[in-house]
C-alpha cells in the first residue's frame, strides 16, 4: 500500500520526502462543502457519508441528499455543544470534519 499525498500544509514528513500514511490527513478548510454554515466547524470533501457525525451530533450535522455527504448546518453556541462536535471529529473515520474554520 502506498502512502497518500499529504493534505496538511507544512507537513514535516512530506517535507522530508516520507509518505506519512494518514498521520497528517485532516479536514481541509479549502475543500469544505459550500453547504456548511459559516463558523468554526465544517465538513470537507473527504466525507464518505458514514452517518457517524449525524448520529453523534444531529443538531449540528445533516445530510446533503443529492450529493451524499454530511455538512454543518448549525454551529454550536455552548461548550457542551462544541464537545459534541469534537466527539464527531474524533470518531470520523476519514477525518473529514474540521474545527479550524472562521470563528
Amino acid at each position: 500500500m502506498d502512502g497518500h499525498t499529504c493534505q496538511a500544509e507544512g507537513c514535516p514528513l512530506t517535507a522530508e520526502g516520507i509518505s506519512c500514511w494518514f498521520t497528517c490527513l485532516m479536514a481541509n478548510k479549502e475543500e469544505k462543502w459550500n453547504e456548511n454554515i459559516s463558523g468554526r466547524f465544517y465538513v470537507d470533501r473527504q466525507c464518505i457519508d458514514c452517518d457517524l457525525c449525524r448520529e453523534t451530533a444531529p443538531r449540528f450535522f445533516t445530510r446533503y441528499e443529492e450529493g451524499g455527504y454530511s455538512f454543518v448546518h448549525k454551529q454550536p453556541t455552548t461548550e457542551e455543544e462544541a464537545q459534541l462536535c469534537i466527539e464527531a471529529i474524533e470518531g470520523c473515520p476519514v477525518e473529514a470534519i474540521g474545527k479550524d474554520g472562521e470563528e
